[in-house]
Formats: C-alpha cells, sequence, structure tokens
C-alpha cells in the first residue's frame, strides 16, 4: 500500500483529516529531545540555589501536549488521559522525555512531540542568560501504538 499525505485532498487543498468514522482505540506516542549546553552552563544549572529548574521545563512539556491543537494549526483537540515529561542532565546538556496517552480516534504523536519541544526551548529560556549558544537538538519521535497504521519504533 503507498502511503499518501493526508492533510491534502484531492485537489491539493490543506484539509483537517476527519476522524469522525474511527473507532476510538488506546492511542499511545513517546517522544525525546536534547539541549546541549557548555559545561559551565551545565554546571551553573545543576547549583541554582533557587531549586531545579528542569522542573518548569516539565511543566512547560505538560501544558504544551494540553495545547498542542492551539499551536498546531490541522492537529485535533484531544482528550489525553495522560502526560509525562521528564528532563535529566546529561554528560553534554539536559536530555527531555515524553509519554502521552489517550483513547480516542487519532494518534497522540504530536502532543509528544509538543512536550518535548516546549521542554526544551524553556530550559533553554531558564539558561540563556548564562549562554545564548545553547543548542536544541534530536527531537523526535522514539515510538507510537494505537490506531490504524499500528505500532512505529524508532531505530
Amino acid at each position: 500500500m503507498r502511503k499518501k499525505l493526508t492533510h491534502y485532498d484531492s485537489s491539493g487543498r490543506i484539509r483537517m483529516v476527519d476522524v469522525s468514522g474511527k473507532p476510538p482505540t488506546l492511542r499511545q506516542a513517546s517522544a525525546s529531545a536534547r539541549v546541549k549546553m557548555n559545561p559551565r552552563t551545565l554546571r551553573a544549572v545543576k547549583r541554582n540555589p533557587k531549586g531545579n529548574p528542569l522542573e518548569i521545563a516539565r511543566i512547560a512539556g505538560i501544558s504544551a501536549a494540553k495545547r498542542t491543537a492551539e499551536l498546531i494549526p490541522l492537529c485535533h483537540p484531544l482528550c489525553l488521559s495522560h502526560i509525562d515529561v521528564q528532563a535529566g542532565f546529561t554528560k553534554n546538556g539536559v536530555v527531555v522525555s515524553s509519554w502521552v496517552s489517550s483513547t480516542g480516534p487519532t494518534g497522540v504523536e504530536m502532543e509528544a512531540l509538543t512536550a518535548v519541544a516546549v521542554a526544551a526551548l524553556t530550559v533553554y529560556d531558564m539558561c540563556k542568560a548564562i549562554d545564548k549558544g545553547i543548542e536544541i537538538t534530536d527531537i523526535r519521535l522514539l515510538e507510537k501504538s494505537g490506531g490504524k497504521s499500528g505500532t512505529y519504533r524508532a531505530t
């Protein structure tokens, strides 16, 4: 079966996919992102006397996942049943991951990706006073399950 882009109709017009005929099933997705920073910035973030700045990034990611349809024009508003965002230190910065679940007619990949993107941007915001050269990289879908297309796992 040849795959096609679903956000276009037969005449090439952009459209929101009609999911009204799709049965609700358990949909899950996970994503990750990396925030690369220099060692000085990383040390400063770890020693922050006012608390862990990764916690605000987690909360921002959770909030963003819930608002994905407001940010990405053709995404469907979804009732999400679970969102988990984790942020942790690595040798070169921070890694952010998300896990999103819903029982509905369409997948939650965009919600998982939005969660890590906004969480990574929040890490940048918390650290930019020290280092404007921070890089956000490797935003990617790790896994998705449910729906007609089945399971996907990144290699």
